[in-house]
């Protein structure tokens, strides 16, 4: 199982060396393209040859590229590394209403549960408010407790004046996490052999990453965890040691039926239970349970 995130944040050269990416800076560091789940390209000064783009879909590895705010801006994904794509892309474009609507009600419901677990891991106010809207989502969530849930959750983890249109450092932190999730599950969906662009729920014509947005929501409360307890020292720009903390999210633990793991791991799980219910192979989604902040430890 891939788990190794590569964030690059100084000017560098990328490429090939057998079996493993070479970085060369002052010193050449060497990282095994089996171990990496993304790679975050965050300097104007980075190059990189063909043959690691070619690696990148070879290992699956999502590549990230960083615009002139040192936001996610554009992700490399390896289409061609499954050989049904296809036919789940039938699949995806003929799934029962019924089975969507279920499956849409389930993420909500999680995201909102982890939303409850946030506020309660960060001493706030209003856990059982949301979880009462959890407990309400029905099919389809045609009473937009998501959105009713969403509008409480943010005034009480960041006090009632916040808004997530304003310019801020915490809405920066928020945006540049959720971008890092989106990418990796992006990356992951096309992995299986589903494609980003058709969602479950969303279906925005302009949006690439439809079903990447539906897939992220029961994630998104671990940034929002993250950033309530790593607050900036004083408002401005992110820093790269934010930026890092905001990627190494991947590594952190969240609770699944097959028991702890990596969020990076439980995005493959998801997937993978995505791609049942697509297959009328199984009703129930696979998604995360948040527990906190733990980085996930290898047992050897």
């Amino acid at each position: 199982m891939v788990w190794r995130s590569v964030m690059i944040s100084r000017p560098a050269k990328l490429r090939r060396e057998h079996y493993s990416l070479a970085i060369e800076q002052e010193e050449t560091a060497f990282v095994p393209f089996e171990d990496i789940a993304v790679i975050v390209l965050n300097h104007r000064e980075i190059t990189l040859t063909h043959p690691v783009l070619s690696a990148c879909a070879e290992y699956g590895i999502g590549l990230y590229a960083t615009g002139n705010n040192h936001q996610p801006a554009g992700v490399f994904l390896p289409f061609l590394s499954h050989s049904r794509a296809t036919r789940m892309m039938r699949k995806q474009l003929g799934v029962a209403k019924p089975a969507a609507k279920q499956a849409w009600a389930a993420i909500v419901r999680r995201k909102i549960e982890n939303q409850a677990a946030c506020l309660r891991l960060c001493g706030k106010k209003g856990v059982d408010r949301l979880e009462s809207y959890a407990r309400r989502v029905r099919s389809g969530d045609s009473e937009n407790l998501e959105g009713q849930a969403a509008a409480f959750y943010f005034s009480q983890l960041f006090g009632p004046e916040f808004h997530r249109a304003e310019e801020r450092w915490t809405n920066a932190a928020l945006d540049y996490g959720y971008a890092v999730l989106r990418g990796a599950i992006a990356r992951g969906l096309v992995a299986h052999g589903l494609h980003p662009t058709v969602g479950l729920c969303h279906d925005s014509e302009q949006n690439a990453f439809n079903l990447a947005d539906d897939l992220i929501e029961p994630f998104r409360p671990l940034v929002d965890l993250h950033v309530a307890k790593h607050p900036a020292a004083t408002e401005g720009d992110l820093i790269p040691a934010d930026k890092s903390a905001l990627v190494a999210l991947l590594n952190v633990d969240v609770a699944m039926p097959q028991g702890r793991m990596s969020a990076l791991s439980a995005i493959e799980y998801a997937v993978e239970s995505l791609v049942r219910v697509y297959e009328e192979d199984a009703r129930e989604l696979d998604l995360p349970v948040l527990i906190g902040l733990q980085p996930h430890r290898l047992e050897c």
